[in-house]
């Protein structure tokens, strides 16, 4: 009997004395950035705006908070904010509409939710998380989504509360290149946008979250991959990711997916993981963009093939950086 109290004392005090992880947040608030269209009272903005959000999710993580909170934390500051693609500065359709897309993952659980394709959410993660806490789905979409948001809670505002004109000026640029037939020629400007947040706590849990008003002029209900599973968002144990570009092509390459797969299954670096992907398989199938991607030691990368990244971070040893053009502050 002695011993076997002993035992159960030693393995009591080994957890006790656990070393906790070194928290790192990573955020993005998409890739595509035109250094020509970056005046500096946009960048001021710009900038102010994603340390605000990293602010908001290491606060939770210094406190001990969860991944999963500091995520939600940093998604809602760049989604209330009109300087990029999600919430607030979501882009419009064709018809002059915003729909809104988000997702969020829980590393250690695999548990996940996802909406889509809603017009009057205020901040499209809540209900994405929502959907994962307090329904037994994953992926609800449009008028459905909204009835749920309802049954539990979410805010819900009217659709002028998405306009703004900087984004229904880009729509119009957009209608008037397509009546001139020159579409093609804008498009690879237009289908930025996005943010998303990677976080590690100090329990060593991963959690990604991305948001996103889509594609400027889409049509047809489209869809991107960030609130795909996979595709623009994903995490497990060993790795987290969101993705912001071209959507069709990182749905098509599973791209969130396929990096975390490369760090689990081959044992690559997730710099090499997330390099890979970026900059080899979605550009061979003729998309581009970025992505953020951490792993579960802290270490994270930022790759993207576009003239900039809006992202920032706050690493292992609690500096905040935030960077939008070329090798600005790499990694």
């Amino acid at each position: 009997m002695l011993l076997r109290c002993l035992a159960v004392a030693s393995l009591c005090l080994s957890a006790t004395f656990v070393e906790a992880a070194v928290p790192v947040l990573v955020i993005h608030g998409g890739a595509g950035v035109i250094k020509s269209e970056m005046t500096p009272d946009k960048e001021k903005q710009v900038r102010a705006d994603l340390e605000a959000a990293l602010k908001a999710g290491n606060d939770v993580l210094k406190s001990g908070g969860s991944s999963l909170d500091a995520v939600t934390k940093a998604i809602l500051v760049l989604e209330d904010s009109p300087q990029f693609n999600a919430g607030r500065g979501a882009v419009f359709t064709h018809e002059g509409k915003n729909e809104l897309d988000s997702a969020i993952m829980d590393g250690a659980t695999l548990r996940a939710g996802a909406i889509a394709g809603v017009h009057r959410v205020k901040n499209p993660v809540l209900l994405a998380r929502a959907v994962m806490e307090k329904s037994p789905h994953v992926f609800l979409v449009g008028d459905g989504a909204e009835a749920f948001a309802k049954t539990v809670g979410i805010e819900l505002v009217e659709p002028k509360y998405f306009r703004t004109e900087q984004r229904w000026q880009q729509l119009q640029e957009a209608l008037k290149a397509e009546r001139k037939q020159q579409a093609s020629a804008l498009g690879r400007m237009i289908h930025y946008g996005t943010v998303g947040a990677v976080a590690l706590d100090q329990a060593g849990h991963l959690a990604a979250a991305t948001s996103t008003g889509g594609m400027t002029n889409k049509r047809w209900n489209r869809v991107g991959d960030s609130p795909v599973i996979g595709a623009g968002t994903y995490a497990n144990t060993r790795c987290a990711v969101s993705a912001t570009g071209w959507g069709e092509y990182y749905i098509r390459a599973v791209a969130a997916h396929d990096i975390c797969a490369r760090v689990e299954y081959a044992n690559k670096p997730i710099a090499q993981a997330a390099k890979d992907v970026v900059m080899d398989v979605v550009p061979k199938l003729g998309g581009d963009g970025g992505v953020i991607a951490l792993d579960s030691d802290g270490n994270f990368a930022t790759p993207f093939n576009t003239d900039g990244m809006y992202r920032g971070w706050i690493d292992r040893d609690g500096k905040m950086h935030v960077a939008i053009l070329g090798d600005e502050g790499r990694p």
